[in-house]
C-alpha cells in the first residue's frame, strides 16, 4: 500500500470523510496521485488510519460522484483521467490588489440620479405590506409573468388618468427596473433592425442597445426636441425618444413635433417609437403634457416608465405598454418565464396606487421639488454670465455660461468642492456648443442648497 501521510482529527470540527476526501483530492489535483494508479482498499486503509469502513466507503463514494476516482467491480479504486491545472503565474503583488471602490462624492449630491426619500410613506407601505401579506397567501406563489393582473389593471387606469396613455391591461408587462425592461424590449426587433436614438441623451440605453450587437444611429435635436428629417436620413426603424422633458436637454416636445414623429413610424411597415416617460411626474411650469403614446392611432408606440424617480431608487418597478403586434413577439420570447418582481412588491404597489395614497404622495413630492428648483434656479441666476435652461420639470436642468468653457466650469466647481458633469459626457456625435454643466437637484437636501450655489458663486465669478 502507498504509505499515507496523513492524520485525520477527530475533534469533531470537520468529519473524518471530508478529511479522508480532501486529501485524496488535493494529491490528485496537483499530480502527486497519477491517472490510473490504484487506491488504498478499504481494508488497508481502514487498518492504516484506525477508522471504520463507513468512513472510508463515504469518502470514496464522494470522489467517485465528483469524478476523481472511478471504481471498478471486483478490483477497487482507480483515478481518473484527471489533468492538473498550472494557474498562471501573476505579476508580484497582483493577487493581493483589490480595487478600491470609488468613493461618492463629500460634497452634495448635485448627480441627476438622486430622489428625495425623506417625505417617502412608511408607515403607509408596510401597513399596506402587511395587508398583502395576510390577506393573499396565494402571493408565494408564480404569478403571471408579465405582472399580476391587479396591478396591471391598477397600473393601466392610473396611465390613463394622468398620462393619457390608452391601453388595455394586457399590454402591460412589469419589470425589475429600467435596465431588464430595456434589453428584453431591443430583443423583440430583428437583429438587423437600426435603432435612433438622441443625441445628446440616455448613455444606458445606448449601452443596452449596442451590449446586444444592434446598430445604433445617433439623432440631432433642435429646440422642439428629436429632428424628424434627421430621423428619416438615418435609415433607423426605432426611434428612442423622451418628449416629455428631454435627457439631459430638458426639452419638452411640443404637440406638432409629436405628430411628424408618428407620421415617420406610420410611413414604414415596421417602423416603430419607443416614448420614455422620464421624469413626467414633475412639472413646474404648466401640467404635465399628455403622453405622446396617446395620439398614437395606429399603435406603434412603445410606452416605458418606472416608479424608481418618483419613489425611491431600490423599488425597482417598472413597465411597458405594447402595441399588440410586439406584444405577440414577447408572448413568443418570453416562453415559461415569469416575472422578475416580487408579487408581494406588487400587491403593495397595487393597494399604493388604488388607495390614492401615490397621487397624494406625489403632490406632496412635487411641492418639495418645485420649491428647491425654484430656490436653486434664483440663485444661480445671479451669477454673472450664468444662463439656466430646461427647469420646467423633471429633476435636472442646465447651467450654460457666456464666458467660461465646460472644463473650467466643472474644474472650478470642484475646486469647491461640488461634483457636477458637463453636457459632453452625454454626447456621442453632438457638440455641446457654450459651457454647460448638468445640475440634478432630487437628491439635494433643502439646507445645502444656499451654501452650494454660495460655492458655484465663488467659483464662477471670480
Amino acid at each position: 500500500m502507498r504509505q499515507l501521510t496523513l492524520e485525520l482529527a477527530a475533534d469533531g470540527k470537520r468529519p473524518m470523510y471530508e478529511q479522508l476526501c480532501a486529501y485524496f483530492t488535493e494529491e490528485i489535483r496537483t499530480g502527486r496521485l497519477l491517472a490510473g494508479e490504484k487506491l488504498p482498499s478499504k481494508r488497508e486503509l481502514c487498518a492504516h488510519l484506525g477508522v471504520s469502513r463507513s468512513t472510508v466507503e463515504t469518502a470514496y463514494a464522494t470522489l467517485v460522484s465528483e469524478g476523481y476516482v472511478r471504481a471498478r467491480p471486483q478490483s477497487g479504486y482507480y483515478v481518473s483521467d484527471f489533468v492538473p491545472y498550472d494557474a498562471p503565474a501573476l505579476p508580484p503583488g497582483a493577487a493581493e490588489t483589490v480595487p478600491e471602490p470609488t468613493p461618492a462624492p463629500a460634497g452634495p449630491d448635485c448627480s441627476t440620479a438622486g430622489v428625495d426619500v425623506s417625505l417617502f410613506p412608511y408607515t403607509a407601505w408596510a401597513r399596506l405590506y402587511r395587508e398583502a401579506v395576510v390577506s393573499t397567501p396565494t402571493l408565494l406563489q408564480r404569478g403571471d409573468r408579465q405582472g399580476d393582473a391587479p396591478l396591471r389593471g391598477t397600473l393601466c387606469a392610473f396611465l390613463r388618468e394622468y398620462r393619457g396613455v390608452r391601453c388595455r391591461p394586457e399590454q402591460i408587462v412589469v419589470g425589475a427596473g429600467m435596465e431588464y425592461l430595456s434589453g428584453l424590449l431591443v430583443q423583440l426587433f430583428p437583429p438587423d433592425t437600426v435603432f435612433g436614438l438622441e443625441d445628446p441623451g440616455y448613455a444606458a440605453m445606448d449601452a443596452t442597445i449596442r451590449s446586444m450587437g444592434r446598430t445604433v444611429r445617433y439623432l440631432p435635436m433642435d429646440a422642439h426636441g428629436l429632428r424628424p428629417d434627421a430621423l428619416e436620413a438615418s435609415g433607423a426603424t426605432v426611434a428612442y425618444t423622451t418628449p416629455s422633458h428631454q435627457f439631459p436637454m430638458g426639452l419638452t416636445m411640443p404637440a406638432d413635433r409629436r405628430s411628424r414623429l408618428l407620421q415617420w413610424a406610420a410611413a414604414g411597415p415596421d417602423r416603430w417609437l419607443i416614448e420614455d416617460d422620464y421624469d413626467s411626474e414633475f412639472r413646474y411650469g404648466a401640467r404635465p403634457v399628455p403622453a405622446m403614446q396617446g395620439m398614437d392611432a395606429l399603435g406603434r408606440t412603445v410606452y416605458v416608465g418606472t416608479f424608481s424617480r418618483s419613489l425611491a431608487p431600490s423599488i425597482r418597478l417598472a413597465w411597458l405598454v405594447l402595441p399588440d403586434a410586439l406584444l405577440r413577439r414577447y408572448q413568443a420570447l418570453s416562453g415559461h418565464s415569469y416575472s422578475t418582481v416580487s408579487r408581494y412588491e406588487q400587491a403593495v404597489m397595487a393597494r399604493f396606487l388604488d388607495s390614492g395614497t401615490y397621487a397624494r404622495y406625489l403632490r406632496r413630492l412635487s411641492a418639495l421639488y418645485r420649491r428647491r428648483r425654484a430656490q436653486l434656479v434664483r440663485i444661480l441666476s445671479e451669477i454673472g454670465g450664468i444662463r439656466i435652461q430646461g427647469s420646467d420639470g423633471g429633476l435636472h436642468f442646465l447651467i450654460r455660461s457666456e464666458r467660461l468653457s465646460e472644463a473650467e466650469l466643472l474644474s472650478r466647481a470642484a475646486a469647491e468642492g461640488v461634483v457636477l458633469r458637463g453636457l459632453s459626457a452625454y454626447c456621442r456625435e453632438a457638440v455641446p456648443g457654450s459651457g454647460t454643466v448638468v445640475m440634478g437637484y432630487g437628491g439635494l437636501r433643502d439646507e445645502d442648497i444656499p451654501a452650494l450655489a454660495e460655492r458655484l458663486r465663488r467659483a464662477w465669478e471670480n
